[in-house]
Parts: structure tokens; C-alpha cells; sequence
């Protein structure tokens, strides 16, 4: 029986892969903030545990609590939707602190047991904004693209002891949390000046041409943790596979080729 541990389980993404693995017969650690025990079935191969990716005692516990695993899902992150200019620093640096510095974290916690087994398995879940430019995301986008860069770096440094690590790139999900989640760091990002351009953006995602749900996501995570081949990313959801497939250098990826230095 394989272990997996994921991140962000409390909603979205995070709660509908934890049921996935689980419904596949996996031993499932699924973390969150504040677990609560409603939101996932009852049984001996589901275990909750808290985590907060931005405290370093708390990753450490969590992985102290579940032991040896084989595949980390990096889930856990935070929405932010507003015009930049009216970003505080301090609401960029919160939003880097989770997706990204939160992903790195759990990412360098986990590696010391998967180089001295040389096996194991990392997928970070990124976002579609990754693969186009999308208005009034601007940091949240980056936050997500640092870990693309740095996911695939580690693809490459981690081959030498069998440790692979994957992307997973879902598209707009409507039926997440993501904006209700954010509501209030996000009060005050539109200003007037931005209103009219911010209110036509709002009016294109009311009537998308496809959109990704939550099990697009799990069954990406799913397919990218027992895929053995050097495939780097798997686009998850209609919207996001038609995004990939607009450049065809992001859609999956290559790491098995050595480079030169």
C-alpha cells in the first residue's frame, strides 16, 4: 500500500484528491490548518493532521506524524485577484509565503528520506496562469511561476537519486473557494481607476468556454504521482489543456535529457 501526504485539504483541490487516493486505495495523510474530521470519509487508511507550510515546527511534526511516505502532493496555497498597483507588499509576501516559499518548504522537509530510500515523489500543483498571462493576478501568477522554475530545476538534481518530482496545472474553477478564501485580503484591490477594466474581466469569467473542477485536479495528481515516464507537467481541466496545447513546449515536458553545464 502506497502513502501519500497532501497539503490544503480543507476545501477544493486539496479535499477532492485526498478522496481520490483514498477511493484508489492509498493510505492518505491529509493535512490543513484546522483539520476537521466531517469533511473526509472515516477509515483506517485517512488520517488528518495539521499543518500550516508556513511554520517550520509544524512541517516538521506533520512529517514526524506520518512516517515514511512515497508521494508529497504540494497543494496548499492562497488566491489573490486585484489590480497590482493597489497590492500591499505585505499581501505579496503573505500570498509567496504559502505558494511558494510554503511548497519549497515542504519540498526540502520531505527530500532526506526520499534520497536515502532513492525513491519518492513530488507533485506541486501550480495554476494555468502559468501557461497564458491573465489581468488582475499578477502576483498571485507569480508565486505560482517561481515554483514551475523551481520544480523543474529540482527535476533535474533530483535524477541522480531516483526522486521525481511532477506539475500539475489546473484551470479557472468556479466551484473552489478560491475567491470566497481571499475575500478579505482582496477588499480594496480594485480602485476606481480600475473599475471598468476590473468589471469586464469579471464579466468574461461569468461565461467561460470551459472551466476546470476538482476532480480534473485530483485525477491530474492521480495520473502525474504513478506516471513513470520523465513527463514534467499535466495540464488539469478543459481550459487548462487547451492552454497547454497553445504551446506546445509547456504541454508535458521532457526531463530525461542530461544538460550541459
Amino acid at each position: 500500500m502506497k502513502t501519500v501526504l497532501i497539503t490544503g485539504c480543507s476545501s477544493g483541490y486539496g479535499l477532492e484528491t485526498a478522496r481520490h487516493f483514498h477511493a484508489q486505495g492509498w493510505k492518505v495523510y491529509a493535512t490543513m490548518r484546522a483539520p476537521r474530521a466531517d469533511r473526509l470519509p472515516q477509515s483506517p487508511r485517512l488520517h488528518l493532521l495539521p499543518l500550516d507550510v508556513t511554520r517550520p515546527e509544524s512541517i516538521a511534526q506533520a512529517l514526524e506524524a506520518a512516517g515514511p511516505i512515497d508521494v508529497l502532493v504540494n497543494n496548499a496555497g492562497l488566491g489573490l485577484f486585484g489590480a497590482f498597483e493597489a497590492t500591499p507588499m505585505a499581501t505579496v509576501r503573505e500570498i509567496f509565503e504559502t505558494n511558494t516559499f510554503g511548497t519549497m518548504a515542504m519540498t526540502q522537509a520531505v527530500l532526506p528520506q526520499f534520497r536515502e530510500r532513492r525513491a519518492g515523489l513530488i507533485v506541486n500543483v501550480t495554476s494555468s496562469a502559468t501557461l497564458a498571462p491573465f489581468p488582475l493576478v499578477a502576483a498571485y501568477t507569480a508565486s505560482k511561476t517561481a515554483i514551475e522554475g523551481f520544480t523543474a530545476s529540482l527535476a533535474f538534481e533530483l535524477q541522480a537519486f531516483d526522486v521525481r518530482v511532477k506539475l500539475v496545472e489546473p484551470g479557472y474553477a468556479p466551484t473552489t473557494q478560491f475567491t470566497a478564501n481571499g475575500a478579505e485580503r482582496m477588499q480594496g484591490l480594485i480602485p476606481e481607476a480600475y473599475a471598468p477594466y476590473a468589471q469586464a474581466i469579471f464579466a468574461a469569467m461569468g461565461q467561460p468556454q470551459a472551466v476546470t473542477n476538482e476532480l480534473d485536479v485530483a485525477e491530474a495528481v492521480w495520473l502525474a504521482a504513478n506516471d513513470a515516464t520523465p513527463r514534467l507537467r499535466y495540464a488539469a481541466g478543459a481550459d487548462a489543456v487547451a492552454l497547454a496545447a497553445r504551446n506546445p513546449s509547456l504541454a508535458g515536458g521532457d526531463h530525461s535529457a542530461a544538460i550541459a553545464l
